[in-house]
């Protein structure tokens, strides 16, 4: 039994991305100035954005068109294939029906391309010079590096230090591209220098890496912020993915009835789920929406819906999500990119009302996931995609403990190639689970900002 593979022509790729806002029943709540904590204003972002990304994030039209340059580019690996896992359902035997949408067929290795491409775009049509942003696992810098090489833009990519040292090719990666990496915390900023005097032996977090990333662009007039999730323009971005895969559904004769994504901020999961969302949010089709997270970084199933600061120095904007609290350490897993202390106000909005799930899964279940997913699909997932991978087997024995035949979707993010390591560990019996107590949790939320 052989695996299925869905690949629509190139003229088929969406030309506009899907904006969930004009969908939404009520809207977000909006975002407050770090120093005021007064609503921002347009103004107040100009010095870290662009305007056209601006304008994106508060936009309520339901499409965006994707300017030609940037399908042009977005056409050297988009349509990326839908595959029904054949294999795998066998493996499982489950009478579900298994597809991934693969986006780890970009230059890059992920999906962060199809917002970091779009990004490096609108600066460089405003005249930017640089960028610079924060990276965990590397995914993100290392799209960002690739984007900016085409745009001939300077990249500067401050990386969480316990993934600068766990992950040393994707840090390689994004110096090929021309990009400068640095470990985070550093000396660089007076957000890291802090942190160093306090934890000399600081791991980092994305938190901090995000501050000492806006605090750098702040300084320099031909320099802007990038970020690679969260903020709503990057989820704008992301919903090529979920558009292409309602067409090759269509292609195959199917629809989901479960769709799975791993959310850290929440970008990949927005690119598969949010076109989905929207025809349920319209009352067109019907479907759960599972998110699946690290029980180490559980910011949906144990975090607090509420205002937080986006980042450890309270520099970035203060947004209403699901937070661990900004001074949230998380632990040292390898899902880098899943290391963030809050998650995107589009994903945490949903959760509120109901349209959408979230589950935390361990890591070890995570690697296990993984690996079946090689062994049956051959096609190794990063140990961010992993939690997709074991979220979709888990509702593949749940339909075979319930006898239903159901249809799931689940996206790939990305390859872990880069990852060997992390896989060396895992079957050496050197990787662990954590567990993010309770007592922890509300330790870390004591420090809420209070807003009104």
């Amino acid at each position: 039994m052989s695996t299925v593979k869905y690949v629509l022509a190139e003229q088929d790729m969406p030309t506009s991305w899907y904006n969930i806002a004009a969908d939404l029943p009520t809207p977000l709540a909006p975002p407050l100035h770090p120093g005021t904590g007064l609503p921002l204003g347009l103004a107040d972002l100009a010095p870290i954005f662009p305007i056209a990304l601006i304008m994106q994030e508060v936009s309520t039209n339901r499409t965006i068109d994707i300017p030609e340059e940037v399908q042009q580019i977005y056409r050297q690996w988009r349509p990326s294939p839908l595959y029904r896992a054949r294999r795998l359902e066998a493996a499982l035997d489950t009478p579900a029906k298994i597809y991934y949408k693969n986006e780890g067929v970009s230059p890059a290795g992920s999906h962060k391309p199809n917002t970091a491409v779009a990004q490096a775009y609108y600066n460089k049509q405003e005249g930017v010079k640089r960028l610079v942003t924060e990276t965990g696992a590397g995914q993100w810098g290392s799209s960002l590096a690739f984007a900016g090489a085409l745009f001939g833009l300077e990249v500067k990519v401050y990386m969480v230090k316990v993934s600068y040292h766990q992950k040393p090719y994707r840090r390689a990666l994004m110096e090929v591209y021309g990009a400068s990496v640095v470990a985070s915390p550093s000396t660089e900023t007076v957000c890291g220098r802090a942190i160093l005097a306090a934890h000399p032996d600081s791991t980092g977090s994305l938190g901090i890496a995000i501050s000492e990333a806006v605090e750098m662009a702040a300084q320099r007039e031909d320099t802007k912020y990038a970020l690679g999730s969260v903020l709503n323009h990057v989820m704008l971005h992301q919903t090529v993915i979920g558009q292409e895969a309602m067409a090759q559904m269509e292609m195959a004769g199917d629809y989901p009835d479960v769709i799975v994504a791993c959310t850290g901020g929440g970008s990949n999961f927005a690119g598969i789920a949010f076109p989905f969302i929207g025809a349920k949010l319209r009352g067109e089709r019907n479907v759960r929406v599972l998110a699946v997270e690290p029980a180490a970084c559980p910011s949906l199933t144990k975090g607090k819906f509420a205002y937080d600061f986006g980042d450890t120095a309270h520099l970035a904007p203060i947004t209403k999500m699901h937070t661990l609290g900004s001074s949230f350490m998380p632990s040292g897993i390898h899902a880098g990119g899943l290391r963030y202390h809050g998650m995107g106000p589009m994903v945490s909005h949903l959760l509120d009302l109901g349209k959408i799930e979230a589950t935390a899964i361990q890591q070890l279940e995570t690697f296990a996931a993984g690996l079946q997913f090689a062994r049956t699909e051959g096609i190794l997932p990063a140990p961010e995609s992993n939690h997709a991978v074991a979220g979709a087997i888990r509702e593949a024995l749940r339909c075979k403990e319930e006898g239903k035949s159901e249809t799931i979707l689940f996206n790939l993010s990305g390859h872990g190639h880069f990852d060997m390591q992390a896989y060396m560990d895992y079957q050496a019996g050197v990787l662990k689970d954590f567990e993010y107590s309770d007592e922890e949790v509300a330790m870390a939320l004591a420090g809420l900002p209070s807003v009104g």
